[in-house]
């Protein structure tokens, strides 16, 4: 069984891989075997990256651009094609939020989240596609989020960003499922990251919401993701097509626990 899982021989461009989730993920595809290709838009946040990954004896390759930027998204993929080789596993990692109320959003905010989280994946997965056809076969992750399925209050760009990303995965899916490429998603949950640091606190109010409304009781580590995540990059997902697994605790299994478990 475990050759099924097994990574050795492949490589993996992980977009936004300079920390928290997308490097988690990274790290698990690394530990199953692959090379790692990984992007960013920060140097120092680069550097810092490249030396933890080595540090952990990983092979690790890294390009400084932006997703968004056809032409350096093209470049790169073209030189990590011929210079490192074929690419076999993209997932599509790298995204932002703006908390802001949509009746105060700026149009140029909320452009600039769907062209960072819903144009940005089209961008590299038409790049990496081209190369991957030929082949017949690859592998393309799109990290999603549960605002691909509810909505909350502020986050309405992102929300019609990742929900857009399901559909753009599922019709990437029916079109490439021909040359034996499989494209699925990745919907985190609530994790635990230096960003949700502040309010996982206890006794902080969003963290009692988390935990209570969470059927797993808690936060989800980074590590969590790795499962999903080689999974999917792996043969044992080669009949697996335009789905979107939830790591998510069971948030989305559930309408909530009472507040008494003796409640009704």
């Amino acid at each position: 069984m475990n050759s099924l899982f097994d990574l050795s021989g492949k490589r993996a461009f992980v977009t936004g891989a300079t920390h928290g989730l997308g490097m988690a993920m990274a790290k698990g595809l690394a530990e199953s075997g692959a090379e790692l290709i990984i992007n960013g838009t920060t140097p120092e946040r680069m550097d810092k990256a490249v030396k933890d990954y080595k540090k952990e004896g990983h092979k690790v390759h890294s390009f400084i651009f932006d997703v968004t930027n056809e032409k350096k998204a093209k470049y790169y993929v073209e030189k990590a094609e011929n210079e490192i080789g074929h690419i076999d596993i993209l997932v599509n990692n790298a995204g932002i939020i703006k908390r802001v109320p949509l009746k105060d959003m700026d149009v140029s905010e909320y452009r600039q989240v769907i062209d960072v989280d819903l144009t940005g994946p089209f961008i590299m997965a038409k790049q990496v596609v081209q190369y991957m056809i030929p082949r017949n076969e690859g592998k393309i992750i799109n990290i999603c989020s549960m605002m691909t399925e509810l909505g909350r209050d502020t986050v309405g760009a992102y929300a019609a960003a990742k929900g857009g990303l399901k559909m753009l995965t599922k019709s990437m899916a029916t079109e490439w499922a021909r040359y034996n490429i499989q494209t699925n998603g990745i919907g985190p949950g609530y994790f635990a990251t230096s960003q949700t640091e502040p309010i996982r606190k206890e006794g902080h109010p969003f963290n009692d919401f988390i935990v209570n409304r969470t059927p797993a009781g808690r936060w989800g580590e980074p590590s969590d993701l790795a499962g999903a995540a080689i999974f999917l990059s792996s043969k044992a997902s080669d009949f697996v097509n335009g789905q979107i697994i939830y790591v998510d605790g069971g948030i989305l299994a559930t309408i909530g626990k009472p507040a008494n478990e003796n409640d009704n």
